[in-house]
């Protein structure tokens, strides 16, 4: 039998590459696709199934990792696969933590979210080995804390959208949030982190690996 997967993205072209990959693998199936949380929400209730989810971090209203707690809150058995372009070493942890079976890149080879898919329906947790190595050093060796881990997700999330180059405007669009929303958490951010503008928040996302240079 088939593994079956319902993708989570809101870019179409995305969600088709993703799909065209998966179900080349000839043992997993895509039964679904939604853009968001509400689309993800309706599937479900109109009585979806599948066994693996396959998520993105960056969706317009409620973030992946909302999405992540929501599942949790409700007792949903979903295993999910987060896939974002979002750097590893800033958000794999925090995926896990709220309760993702994994992380990969989007970036990375089609192979590897092939191996991720099926190791995730079995119920096992997948992690690259960049990532088990940045567990293993956060037990051994714990880090202290920096300032961006006290950021909220959204918050975290408002911080690499602007350091991506995007307008205030054009996060409220996308997040599906007031203007007046975004600024007070972008304001949260300047004030959390000691930074004074938006051109200071890019470069310390840049230097702390949140966004690509």
């Amino acid at each position: 039998m088939s593994t079956r997967v319902l993708l989570c993205d809101d870019h179409a072209l995305i969600r088709r590459g993703i799909r065209d990959t998966l179900n080349d693998a000839g043992d997993l199936r895509v039964v679904g696709e939604v853009g968001d949380y509400g689309g993800l929400r309706e599937w479900l209730r109109d009585g979806g199934q599948a066994d693996v989810l396959v998520l993105d971090i960056n969706l317009p209203g409620r973030s992946g990792l909302d999405v992540l707690q929501s599942l949790k809150d409700t007792g949903e058995s979903l295993r999910t696969l987060v896939v974002s372009m979002y750097p590893e070493e800033q958000y794999a942890i925090r995926c896990l933590r709220a309760g993702a079976f994994g992380y990969v890149n989007k970036g990375g080879d089609p192979g590897e979210l092939v191996g991720a898919v099926r190791t995730v329906a079995q119920g096992r947790k997948y992690v690259t080995p960049e990532i088990a190595q940045m567990l293993v050093e956060s037990l051994t060796t714990p880090e202290p804390e920096q300032a961006h881990d006290k950021l909220s997700d959204r918050e975290l999330q408002t911080l690499t959208m602007i350091a991506s180059g995007k307008r205030l405007s054009d996060i409220a669009n996308e997040l599906m949030l007031s203007p007046k929303t975004v600024s007070v958490y972008r304001a949260r951010v300047l004030e959390k982190l000691k930074l004074r503008n938006n051109a200071e928040l890019t470069v310390y996302a840049i230097r702390h690996g949140l966004v690509a240079d």
